[in-house]
C-alpha cells in the first residue's frame, strides 16, 4: 500500500495478487500442462484399471510406471492450490482483524513504511472491507469460466455398458468442479470481505490467459488439445 498513490487497499490487492501469479507462473504453468497430460494418457490410465482391476497392487505399479514414462507428476495442481491458501488467510485476517482505514503502523515491521490511513474504495465504487454483490458474482463466473477451460468434456457413455464406481466418481466430480465449485466460490466471497473477491477475481482471470496461452501454444505446434476425459 505504500507503493500505490492514495494508499488504495484495492490496488495493492490486484498488484499483490498479479505479483503472486507471476511468481507461481512456472509452477502453474506445468500444473496446467500436467492437466493436458493426464487428459492425453487417460485412455491408458483405463486400460490398465480394467487389464488389472483384480490386482490393485500391480495397477498402482502399472499407473505409477505410466506417470514416470510420461514424465506426469499428478499432485503439481495440488500443491499450487496449497501455496496460495496462506495468501487468501493473510488477506482474510487483515480485513478481519484491522481497523481499516486506520493502520497501527506500531505493529508493523520496522522494514514497512505504511501510511496511518488508506484509501478502502477502489475505483470509487467498491468498499473492499465489506461484501461486494457484484465482485461476489464475478468470482463466481470467473471461477466456471476457468475450469470450464480448463477441464475436458466427460466422455459420453457407452450405450449397453454399466460404468464402473471410478468412472462414476470421475464424472462427478467433474461436475461438481464444474459447477458446484463455483457455487461454493460465490457463496464464500458474498460473505466476507470484498478484498477476499477481489483476490480470487484477479486470480481467476489470471488463470483463463494461462488456459488460453496454453491452448495457442499447442495450436501453434500442431498439437491438439484433448476434449474428453
Amino acid at each position: 500500500m505504500s507503493t500505490i498513490p492514495g494508499g488504495d487497499v484495492g490496488l495493492s490487492i490486484i498488484l499483490l495478487t498479479v505479483l503472486v501469479k507471476l511468481i507461481l507462473f512456472p509452477l502453474s504453468l506445468k500444473a496446467a500442462r500436467t492437466q493436458l497430460l493426464m487428459r492425453e494418457i487417460d485412455p491408458l490410465l483405463r486400460e490398465i484399471k480394467e487389464k488389472y482391476k483384480e490386482n490393485k497392487e500391480e495397477q498402482a505399479l502399472k499407473t505409477l510406471a505410466l506417470y514416470r514414462e510420461k514424465n506426469v507428476n499428478p499432485f503439481a495442481v495440488i500443491l499450487l492450490t496449497f501455496i496460495q491458501i496462506p495468501i487468501i488467510l493473510g488477506l482474510y485476517f487483515v480485513f478481519f482483524n484491522e481497523k481499516l482505514p486506520i493502520i497501527n503502523t506500531d505493529i508493523l515491521y520496522s522494514f514497512i513504511h505504511a501510511p496511518e490511513q488508506v484509501n478502502l474504495i477502489l475505483f470509487g465504487i467498491f468498499d473492499v472491507s465489506k461484501t461486494s454483490v457484484i465482485l461476489g458474482v464475478l468470482a463466481g463466473v470467473t471461477q466456471f469460466l476457468q475450469v470450464r477451460l480448463s477441464m475436458p468434456k466427460p466422455a459420453p457413455l457407452k450405450e449397453g455398458v454399466t460404468p464402473s464406481f471410478s468412472d462414476d466418481f470421475a464424472r462427478s466430480m467433474q461436475m461438481q468442479m464444474q459447477y458446484v465449485l463455483p457455487v461454493i466460490i460465490t457463496g464464500v466471497a458474498l460473505s466476507v470481505a470484498a478484498a477476499i473477491s477481489l483476490y480470487f477475481v484477479v486470480s481467476n482471470l489470471f488463470a483463463i490467459g494461462q488456459e488460453l496461452y496454453i491452448k495457442r501454444e499447442r495450436e501453434a505446434k500442431g498439437e491438439a488439445t484433448p476434449t474428453t476425459a
